[in-house]
């Protein structure tokens, strides 16, 4: 009994110094956003524009429903000469508190980005201390940031999430796209000799009914978001965009390929054979050729024979050495191709800077200030690539390929 009357009187005491919800906020008090688009204005200096969830028409439902007649998010736009300001003035067109900390997607106007940069839009955002650092951060590219945050999409619900599933799959399935937060680009521009990139979108189709429900109730939406390769951001503005093979390489070098396919020609027949990656490892090092850096760039790569549109014996130990041989070939020319393209624009978006800091500290404090404009530029980069075919498929012999009109 004593031993029971102890325990209560212990739990009274610790519950006095137990802490109530002193800051809790409703969730009938706040609108969820999910995305925010900030693009150049007209008449003022910014358009900030809001993509809040709509709770009962996003819960719920199938997978691909819009939960009846109402979208799943609501827009809003305000225009103001900050952010700061901005987000405050749209109390006055929400009836509810705006809430970043569920706020996945920054898109950012192409025009801004190009004249006066994304610098100031970071420094707000890292500044805020609701909204996550680890939020994607895309360029709109031909269209304004709102016309792209307003397009419904008809598999996700919510556009934002369908931005960035699209980064996440087109990164681990073509690797021609990458997704970067807001956090990756911050450290970037930090650094003297490092450039972010940042995966652009575009809107194709009609503006108009991209952001009506019509256009997620059809079986060929009107209009559709689209990932558009990489921007490069060079002293916080937009210079240069990389496309197709030419982004590839980007990822390659940073080793950040986790699946792709290389087109190969054999006997004179264009793409007669499809090399599909299942797997690589890029090493990047740093060496001194006559005092100054130099780089080496080696890369292994290992994958199957997806498609062959030839008659050729994949049983031969020669055909299969020509095809290793052949993409080794083409791999390390599409490297070379994305080194002598970011050298032009002077954008370390490969980040040799780096590798050159870790293996000569001393040697890089002298040459940082001059890295980008001096030195990148004229820097000597090695690469050597190997290739392997580790499987051919369950058919080694296109019988298929050989049949001829006649034959049993």
């Amino acid at each position: 009994m004593k031993r029971r009357l102890a325990i209560l009187f212990m739990l009274a005491a610790v519950s006095l110094f137990l802490t109530g919800c002193w800051d809790k906020r409703e969730l009938t008090d706040l609108s969820l956003v999910s995305a925010i688009g900030i693009d150049k204005g007209e008449k003022s200096k910014y358009v900030m524009s809001f993509q809040i969830v709509n709770p009962n028409s996003a819960a719920g439902g199938l997978q691909g429903g819009q939960g009846g007649d109402r979208p799943p998010v609501s827009n809003y736009s305000v225009a103001g000469n900050n952010l700061t300001e901005m987000s405050r003035h749209a109390s006055t067109k929400i009836s509810r508190e705006l809430y970043y900390s569920h706020t996945n997607l920054v898109v950012v106007d192409e025009a801004l980005a190009k004249d006066e940069g994304i610098i100031k839009i970071l420094d707000v955002l890292d500044r805020d201390t609701d909204f996550r650092a680890t939020a994607t951060i895309i360029i709109s590219h031909g269209k304004k940031a709102r016309d792209l945050i307003k397009a419904l999409t008809p598999i996700d619900k919510i556009p934002s999430n369908k931005v960035n599933k699209t980064l996440q799959f087109t990164e681990q399935d073509l690797g021609e796209h990458m997704k970067t937060s807001v956090q990756d680009v911050i450290k970037c521009l930090t650094s003297q000799a490092r450039h972010p990139v940042i995966p652009s979108f575009k809107l194709v189709g009609s503006t108009q009914k991209a952001e009506k429900m019509e256009n997620v109730q059809s079986t060929a939406p009107s209009a559709t978001v689209e990932a558009d390769g990489l921007a490069v951001i060079k002293e916080g503005k937009l210079v240069d965009y990389l496309n197709g093979k030419t982004a590839r390489g980007v990822l390659w070098i940073r080793n950040k390929i986790k699946r792709t396919y290389i087109t190969l020609s054999l006997d004179n027949e264009e793409q007669s054979v499809t090399y599909d990656v299942i797997r690589q490892k890029t090493n990047v090092s740093a060496r001194l050729k006559n005092n100054r850096p130099a780089i080496s760039v080696h890369v292994e790569v290992e994958g199957d024979i997806g498609e062959v549109g030839v008659p050729i014996s994949l049983e031969d130990p020669n055909v299969l050495d020509r095809i290793e041989k052949r993409t080794a070939k083409k791999i390390k020319k599409e490297l070379q191709h994305t080194i002598d393209i970011v050298k032009q624009h002077k954008t370390d978006v490969l980040q040799f800077g780096d590798v050159v800091y870790r293996s000569y500290p001393a040697l890089w404090n002298k040459i940082e200030p001059e890295w980008s404009n001096r030195y990148f530029p004229d820097l000597d980069v090695d690469i050597t690539v190997n290739a392997y075919v580790r499987r051919t498929g369950l058919r080694s012999d296109p019988n298929i390929l050989n049949h001829r009109e006649g034959r049993s």
